[in-house]
C-alpha cells in the first residue's frame, strides 16, 4: 500500500476508535496526525495538479516552457558545442547514421537542472511547508533518480530516428560548419516542441512523487505527537 494512503488511514482509524471507544486522547492523537497527513498530501498533489481556487498549484505544469528551456540550453551548452561539432564532422564515413551520445550524456553534469527544480519547489507555495520538514535538504534523496531519469530521457531523444533525420538533412542541405550550431538549435527545438505539459508532469512525478511521500508520513507523526501533547495538556 501507498505510504501516503497507509498514513492517512491509520490516522483515520485512531479517529474511529476513539470516537466509538470512546477515548478523548485517542482521538485527539487522530485527528491531529489526520490533520497532518492529509495536509501535505493535498500539498504534493497540488505540486502536480491544479486545483481550482487553491493560489500556487500545478507549479510542475506551470513550469512547462522553463523546464523545455532548460532541456534545450543543456543539450547546446554541453552537447552540441562547436568542439563537440567539428570532432563528430571530422570523422570519416556516415557520421550521423552511427552517432550515439550516450558516453556524452552518461559524463554530463545534470547536478544543475536538479538544483533548478529544487528552487522551483522551494519557490512555490509548497516552499513554506517543506521547511517545516527540513527544506530543500529533504529533497536530496531524490537527487540520483532524478539525475537518472534526465540522463535515459535525454538519450532516447538523442537515439530517435527522428532526431537522426533531421540531422542528416540539415547537413546535407549546407555547408557543414556555417551556422552548424544554429541548425542542430532548430533541430533540438523542433524535438522538444513535442513534449507536452503532461508529459513533462508525468516525467518528474513518476521521480519525486515516491520521495515527497514521506513529507505525508511525517506529517501524520508530527501531528500525532501534538495531538498527544494536546491531549495530555487538557487533563
Amino acid at each position: 500500500m501507498d505510504k501516503s494512503v497507509a498514513t492517512n488511514l491509520l490516522a483515520a482509524i485512531c479517529v474511529a476508535v476513539g470516537y466509538f471507544w470512546p477515548n478523548a486522547m485517542l482521538q485527539t492523537i487522530g485527528l491531529f496526525a489526520l490533520s497532518g497527513a492529509v495536509t501535505n498530501w493535498l500539498a504534493v498533489h497540488m505540486l502536480f495538479e491544479k486545483v481550482p481556487g487553491l493560489y500556487g498549484s500545478g507549479v510542475i505544469p506551470a513550469r512547462f516552457e522553463q523546464f523545455k528551456a532548460a532541456i534545450a540550453k543543456l543539450m547546446m551548452e554541453q552537447f552540441f558545442t562547436r568542439e563537440n561539432i567539428e570532432r563528430f564532422l571530422s570523422q570519416s564515413g556516415s557520421a550521423v547514421d552511427r552517432l550515439n551520445l550516450t558516453p556524452v550524456i552518461n559524463k554530463v553534469d545534470l547536478e544543475p537542472a536538479f538544483n533548478a527544480l529544487v528552487d522551483t519547489v522551494a519557490n512555490s507555495s509548497f516552499g513554506g511547508m517543506l521547511a517545516m520538514f527540513g527544506g530543500t535538504d529533504a529533497l536530496e534523496p531524490m537527487k540520483q533518480p532524478f539525475i537518472d531519469k534526465m540522463k535515459a530521457s535525454l538519450t532516447e531523444l538523442a537515439d530517435s530516428e527522428q532526431f537522426h533525420t533531421l540531422l542528416k538533412e540539415e547537413l546535407e542541405q549546407s555547408d557543414l560548419l556555417v551556422g552548424m550550431q544554429d541548425k542542430i538549435q532548430k533541430i533540438v527545438d523542433q524535438r522538444l516542441e513535442e513534449l507536452t505539459p503532461q508529459m513533462v508532469k508525468q516525467m518528474v512525478q513518476q521521480m519525486i512523487k515516491e520521495h515527497l511521500g514521506w513529507l505525508v508520513v511525517w506529517g501524520g507523526v508530527f501531528g500525532a505527537l501534538i495531538g498527544l501533547a494536546a491531549a495530555l495538556l487538557q487533563q
